[in-house]
């Protein structure tokens, strides 16, 4: 690729696509990054709550957490925490068994390093996202996307029909691009038309797919039963882990109180999802699917009490 000519669209603006805009824009190519939401961080989202009274809350409800295990990824990961946008958790992690009903496999710093953005983990994606050279549009929905032969460039439009620009390269940072079921949301063909370009269907179809709910929780007071500060759940139907939320560094809950999300299973989402659709859930489908999930908390015996805050949210994956 030729930087001083290059010109590249992004699409998705998580992690993936913000580091990569990131990288390529220190190298001179001029990059755009789209993204349907509306603003930066995908599954590294925070997510904003108010309470009645007026309580700011706030959640990392995608990813709890990453860790670093390629010498190039450290070296740009060192360079985010000399920026200040990470900072290491130094949490205690373990696993919760159903069957025995206690807590083992203990890991207290573990053999590598766990990093959260500073002070959410949308943190980081928002500031690679205004670097020198990138273009960031959000609340774009890219619809359609055409290989002009003639020109050697990409044509890319918006959902709506809005021509937004040609391109040298595209970066698509997820499979929706070219997934059947992205018709069930917009009612439309999905925006990579595969029978054009046939031996990328095989490599998409590969792609995994992993959807899950995210339960959002906060308690007047910290969890006296639970003495680590994330968890996998083994023999569980619906669970898969916790993460207390407010035990890592930067703003999270008003003090004394406690904060933690909860993930299912992949299977658990799968099953209510076939049940509901694609579309976005309703309030009602999600305070059913956080009572279920909250309700399987409760059974694990470690006295769970009531929180004084509690929202599920869905993570789809097409």
């Amino acid at each position: 690729m030729s930087a001083a000519a290059a010109n590249v669209a992004v699409i998705g603006a998580g992690m993936t696509g913000a580091v990569c805009a990131s990288l390529l824009a220190a190298r001179g190519v001029a990059v755009t990054l789209f993204d349907s939401g509306r603003g930066p961080g995908g599954r590294m989202a925070q997510r904003r709550e108010v309470m009645d009274d007026g309580t700011e809350l706030r959640f990392d409800h995608g990813a709890p957490c990453f860790t670093v295990s390629n010498d190039e990824v450290a070296r740009v990961v060192g360079g985010w925490e000399a920026r200040g946008l990470v900072a290491e958790w130094k949490a205690m992690f373990a696993c919760f068994d159903r069957e025995t009903g206690k807590f083992r496999d203990f890991d207290k710093e573990g053999t590598m390093k766990k990093y959260v953005g500073v002070p959410g983990m949308n943190s980081i994606c928002k500031s690679l996202c205004q670097e020198d050279g990138v273009v960031s549009k959000f609340g774009v929905t890219i619809g359609k996307m055409d290989w002009l032969q003639h020109r050697s460039s990409w044509s890319l439009a918006s959902l709506d029909g809005k021509d937004l620009g040609s391109f040298d390269f595209v970066v698509a940072t997820d499979k929706n691009i070219a997934s059947q079921k992205v018709s069930g949301l917009t009612g439309k063909p999905p925006p990579l038309d595969l029978s054009v370009f046939p031996h990328l269907s095989a490599m998409i179809q590969d792609i995994p797919v992993r959807p899950c709910f995210a339960l959002m929780l906060a308690f007047s007071e910290p969890l006296a039963m639970v003495p680590v500060q994330g968890f996998s759940f083994h023999n569980f139907d619906s669970l898969s882990w916790a993460f207390c939320d407010s035990s890592k560094p930067g703003p999270h809950v008003p003090p004394n109180s406690q904060s933690w999300v909860l993930r299912s299973t992949t299977e658990y989402a799968s099953k209510v999802i076939d049940s509901m659709g694609p579309r976005k859930p309703s309030a009602d489908a999600l305070a059913k699917v956080a009572e279920e999930l909250f309700r399987e908390f409760q059974g694990t015996g470690l006295n769970i009490p009531q929180p004084i805050f509690m929202k599920a949210h869905r993570w789809l994956v097409l």
